[in-house]
């Protein structure tokens, strides 16, 4: 199960920096234009060999001063609702604000797991300065710099702490076998419909079972010869006060329903197209190495032309490139039109998400292709690939020994993943490729 921490506080408090430093990139500073649907707000971090979501609000908060205050806090609720942990930053160089205190009562008074970290600690003159940050009344403080790492490595201590308690619990789940296959995507693209068109008329036959975590909603689905969980997120958004950034809310819902799956329907709007927060959505399912299906929803509402259906599968394969071995499937919910045909597909990619090759076969079958085309020669180095094994992981992996893999490129792990993807079959699982010293 997913654990995810939310970095929340007021504007300029360094919640990028910390973001960038415990996800290892620098993408939300260095370079805001390219991949900024993809990496700006969320990214995946590890400490102690416990892997851990990290989620940055920072960046959804838009408008002038006036509009900072409510749109701050209405993120502090969504943070707090659907976070595991806590991340509040406050600013040692400034000391605490009336817009810090009014957090804390909100965190406060959540009772989650929460954690008060004064940033911007550069020096050791400057932790008997963050000794008034105690007056909020959050307990414990943790004195960090996030330009120099200072304290990250206790802080992370403490946060995976709460977080492996957690783990345990969820282990003796009592239905751990059956395929569990999120349905996520924007608002208003027709993921309620979607879920409804397939309970419709089974609505017998299928059995709610107490939420295995507090905010998804899991229905077995048992009919059709499918026996699943489905994991809607469909109906959260009924919270009647709650006006918050969009992006920012099905980024919130979809990363928890994401964590909790095996396979993603992403749903689409055909009458809109694939949009910057589909991909999005997409790529969340990606960085999680979930297994995706792209459904179109309401394609009977699209004038058709004669290519009309190849031409908006080549936009969104184009959009999501590299990972294009995607099962893209056009459906209308209204007329129920490959309802089916989606879930066979989502059945097929959560089986090629656990397909595993013999390490005789893979080398049989590979080591041909590789030493007739080796990575290209860098600063007059020649690295030569010998033996290649597919990992146990829940999601393929494969490693390839080799000599100098210092030396071999993306553009070469990426064609080395398309020669895995046209020999065997693992369409819909994203894949990791890893070139080790041999």
């Amino acid at each position: 199960m997913g654990n995810i921490l939310a970095i929340v506080g007021r504007p300029n408090v360094g919640k990028s920096t910390f973001f960038n430093r415990l996800t290892g990139t620098r993408q939300a500073i260095v370079d805001p234009a390219s991949g900024v649907t993809r990496d700006r707000h969320y990214g995946k971090s590890d400490w102690n060999g416990i892997e851990f979501s990290v989620i940055d609000t920072g960046g959804f908060v838009t408008g002038g001063e006036d509009e900072f205050e409510e749109a701050i806090r209405k993120q502090v609720q969504l943070a707090i609702e659907e976070a595991d942990a806590i991340a509040f930053l406050v600013d040692v160089t400034e000391g605490p604000t009336p817009m810090d205190r009014d957090v804390a009562a909100l965190i406060r008074r959540s009772g989650k797991n929460a954690f008060l970290v004064a940033n911007k600690v550069d020096h050791s003159g400057l932790i008997a300065a963050s000794a008034e940050f105690y007056n909020l009344g959050m307990g414990e403080l943790h004195c960090i710099s996030s330009i120099n790492g200072f304290g990250t490595g206790d802080f992370l201590d403490e946060v995976v702490a709460r977080f492996t308690k957690q783990d345990a619990e969820q282990e003796d789940d009592d239905t751990p076998a059956l395929p569990r296959i999120a349905v996520v995507g924007r608002p208003n693209v027709g993921k309620s419909s979607f879920v409804n068109a397939l309970l419709g008329d089974e609505r017998n036959i299928v059995t709610s079972i107490a939420g295995t975590t507090r905010d998804s909603i899991h229905t077995r689905f048992k009919s059709f010869g499918f026996d699943i969980l489905l994991i809607d997120t469909a109906g959260l958004r009924k919270k009647g006060k709650v006006f918050e950034n969009i992006e920012f809310y099905s980024t919130m819902r979809s990363v928890r329903a994401i964590e909790n799956s095996d396979v993603c329907f992403v749903i689409v709007d055909a009458t809109v197209g694939f949009e910057a927060q589909d991909l999005n959505i997409f790529s969340l399912a990606e960085k999680n190495h979930k297994g995706i299906v792209i459904v179109v929803n309401k394609w009977d509402l699209v004038e058709k032309e004669n290519n009309t259906h190849k031409d908006f599968e080549l936009k969104i394969r184009q959009k999501i490139a590299p990972f294009t071995d995607v099962p893209i499937v056009f459906t209308s919910v209204l007329t129920k039109q490959r309802i089916f045909k989606a879930l066979e597909s989502a059945i097929k990619v959560f089986e090629n998400r656990r397909n595993h090759i013999p390490t005789r076969v893979l080398n049989e079958s590979l080591l041909p292709i590789f030493s007739d085309n080796p990575p290209p020669a860098s600063k007059g180095k020649f690295p030569k690939i010998k033996y290649i094994t597919q990992i146990k992981t829940p999601y393929p992996s494969f490693v390839f020994f080799c000599s100098l893999p210092q030396y071999v490129k993306d553009p070469y792990k990426r064609y080395a993943e398309n020669q895995i993807r046209k020999l065997y079959e693992f369409e819909g699982a994203p894949m990791e490729i890893y070139f080790r010293q041999k």
